[in-house]
This record gives C-alpha cells, structure tokens and sequence, in this order.
C-alpha cells in the first residue's frame, strides 16, 4: 500500500446522500490510518464532518457560479496547493470532474469516475446500484477491500426539552419542495397520526420551515400530535429515533438519520425515486411504492408499521 501523506474527500450533498457516505468515510480512515485527510463538502455537513471524527479537517465548498471567480481562484488554490497525493470523489458530479482537471501532470492519484483519473470504478453498471453498494465498489478499485454500513454511534442530541413521555412515533412528512411528487399527501399522515395517538404513541412531526404547510397540516388534523418543525437538529433527530417505536416517512433525508439509528422506519416512494438506489437502509427499514402516492392507502401504511416495529 502506497504511503499517502495527504488525502481529499469530496462529498458535497444532500443529508441522505451525505449519511450513506459514512460508511466509505470510516472506511477510508481504516485503510489510511496514518493520513491527514481533508473532508470537502457544503456548508450544511461541515458539523456533520467534523462530529464523526475521522477526518483531521473540514473544508466548506462554496461551489461558486461560473461568474464567481475569485472564489474559483481560492478553490482551486486550495486543491492543487495543498499536497493532496491521493482524492476519493464520493460526488462524482462534473464540478468535481472539474476540479480533477485542475491538477496538472503528474496528478494525484483520484478515486472515482473522472475521465483519466488513476482508480476508476468501471462497473457500467454502476447506476444502478445501489448508493451504498456502489460506493463499496468504488472504494474496493483503490484498495479498501471493506466499507462498513454508515455508524451514527457518535450523533447524538439533546432531547429533554421535546417533554418525551411514554411511547412516540416520528412522523417525516416532507421532503425537498421542488419535488413535490414525492411527498404522501398531509391528510393521509393525519390518518396515520390519529391512528397511533388512539393507540397511544404520541406522533412527533419533524421537518423545516421549508416543510410548514405539511408539517402544520399533519398537526392540525391530530391536535395530539407534537410540531417540532424547525426544532431538531441532525444529531436529536438521530437521537430521538433511537428511542421512538416506529417512523414514516417520505423518500427525504432525515428517513436516513432515523434508519441508521436503528429505529423500525417505513419510508414512502412514489414513481420519482428508485428505492434499490436510494432507500434508507439499517436494521428495520421497510420500503412502501406506489406510481402515485395519493393512492396509498393509510392503512397499509399503519399495518407495515406495526409489522416492521413487531421485529425490533
């Protein structure tokens, strides 16, 4: 094994995406125990980052416009003039395609999928695998022979101020507001909030201001339910799914936190997303489809809870 002094990790986004990198992150910091190794990724993961620790630094990228260049200037300072002798690009995007073309000869050596780069993963069909098993692959082409399942041992929170008491479900009834076809509709979480508070699980809400109108519809359907929209960090949503008897939720990053916690999750996708790609994965994690998700019927929903909640 080469002695890499210096090393580049580039993931940028999102939270679902970034969670099912921890693995690879761990995995990277095995083989190159030794190594000082710099995480590159956007401004909402830098805690993330930081927090896991196995990385010595952590690096924002401003992922500058095309017009902003003087922050391409100090990105690209800092990537060729930092010493790195070996990348592993978890993004695989054409920006970092880009910034694998800002090294001049001889290049460092780089993991991923850029044209003439050193350890490509050549699977062509990669695609279609999923995240997790891709970036197994991936890692398998430049010498790191085992990439364990992402280990959120170490995100945590405080969640006394949540007044827990007796038994709770999370409930995730949002997701990214440009795609929309991907969210359940807000009465059928309500359906699903009456059900459990009659059963005597307290629905907890959870989502951003992004996510008000569903959030607040859900709570308003079931006065029972508890709004925490806005009040939950990363590391409480984590905590609190180590602690709740089930979550539901849509095909949105949180539903990856609370997988990889551990806690019994149903995860909802519609005809906009490939679950063998991009489900939650962890130790009880059920996957409902339909094309629509306005046809999905509460109740099956309720009924793959209670099943899935039944094994842990």
């Amino acid at each position: 094994m080469a002695d890499h002094k210096r090393i580049l990790v580039i993931k940028h986004s999102a939270l679902g995406d970034f969670v099912m990198a921890l693995g690879p992150f761990r995995a990277i910091r095995t083989h190159h125990p030794d190594a000082h190794i710099t995480l590159l990724t956007t401004a909402p993961y830098a805690d993330l980052g930081h927090g896991c620790g196995w990385f010595d630094a952590v690096e924002v990228d401003p992922k500058p416009h095309i017009l902003q260049w003087r922050s391409w200037l100090r990105l690209r300072r800092f990537i060729i003039g930092s010493g790195f002798d070996r990348v592993y690009d978890l993004q695989h995007s054409n920006r970092t395609h880009m910034y694998f073309r800002f090294f001049r000869q001889p290049k460092p050596e780089w993991s991923g999928i850029a044209p003439g780069c050193s350890h490509p993963h050549r699977n062509p069909n990669r695609n279609v695998l999923h995240t997790l098993e891709r970036q197994a692959e991936q890692l398998a082409a430049a010498g790191i022979a085992q990439t364990p399942a992402p280990d959120l041992d170490w995100l945590t929170g405080n969640t006394t101020t949540f007044g827990i008491a007796g038994r709770f479900a999370l409930l995730v009834p949002g997701g990214a507001p440009h795609r929309p076809d991907k969210r359940w509709p807000p009465a059928h979480y309500g359906a699903v909030a009456r059900a459990l508070a009659d059963a005597g699980i307290v629905p907890f809400v959870i989502g951003t201001q992004a996510e008000a109108a569903e959030i607040r519809a859900v709570a308003e359907s079931e006065p029972r339910a508890v709004d925490l929209m806005g009040q939950t960090s990363f590391g409480q949503i984590a905590e609190l799914a180590r602690h709740a008897s089930v979550a539901i939720g849509n095909d949105t990053g949180p539903m990856h936190i609370i997988a990889a916690a551990g806690c019994a999750s149903v995860s909802l996708f519609s005809h906009a997303s490939v679950p063998a790609q991009t489900q939650p994965r962890g130790p009880a994690v059920v996957v409902i489809q339909r094309e629509s998700l306005a046809d999905l019927d509460p109740a099956a929903v309720l009924e793959a809870a209670q099943a899935i909640a039944k094994k842990t």
